[in-house]
């Protein structure tokens, strides 16, 4: 079963599904040591990457697995980076959320404006009850956006990940539906 990729749109922002002239903004904000700090994988090194990924934006569509969008701010039509709905289990009735924005669009708000409008699309369109998030526990501002989304944190994966050899724990974040601020 596929699931198209949605166009939202907020006040500030538009989310959208990647297109081939993401490709430069998009290889420019993975390869970013310092965006991908707390991530759970290496910045890229090569451009394919960027291939790789776009083709599975497009599996997870046609799979009907999930949806990942690119973030662009309304004003500028500038790309701020990007947000996903992935491992979307229709009996468990469960998802979970993911983004990355670039360092310019910190502390703006977009992260949490960006997730609303996505978590609405999701619970009214994939009749969710249960969506989980995952951040690195060092990554406070994080730790925060989903806070204000209505996410409990409900435990502590510890040594989890390795990057680059750098171990690190992740904090794990629930939203149900019954606790959905919208």
């Amino acid at each position: 079963m596929s699931l198209p990729t949605p166009v939202l749109e907020t006040d500030r922002l538009r989310l959208r599904p990647f297109d081939d002239a993401d490709a430069d903004d998009l290889y420019a904000l993975q390869s970013d040591a310092h965006v991908l700090r707390y991530w759970d994988s290496a910045p890229w090194t090569d451009r394919a990457s960027v291939a790789r990924f776009m083709a599975g934006c497009r599996q997870m569509a046609d799979e009907g697995s999930g949806a990942r969008v690119a973030i662009e701010r309304t004003s500028d039509r500038s790309f701020i980076g990007w947000s996903t709905f992935n491992g979307w289990n229709p009996g468990f009735r469960s998802a979970s959320l993911g983004y990355c924005l670039g360092q310019s669009a910190w502390g703006h708000g977009y992260a949490t404006e960006a997730a609303r409008v996505l978590l609405q699309w999701a619970f009214d369109t994939l009749d969710l009850n249960r969506v989980q998030a995952e951040a690195d526990t060092r990554n406070a501002a994080s730790a925060r956006v989903l806070v204000k989304l209505g996410f409990r944190h409900e435990g502590t994966l510890r040594e989890d990940c390795i990057v680059d050899g750098v171990v690190s724990d992740s904090a794990v974040y629930g939203l149900l539906r019954r606790d959905w601020l919208g």
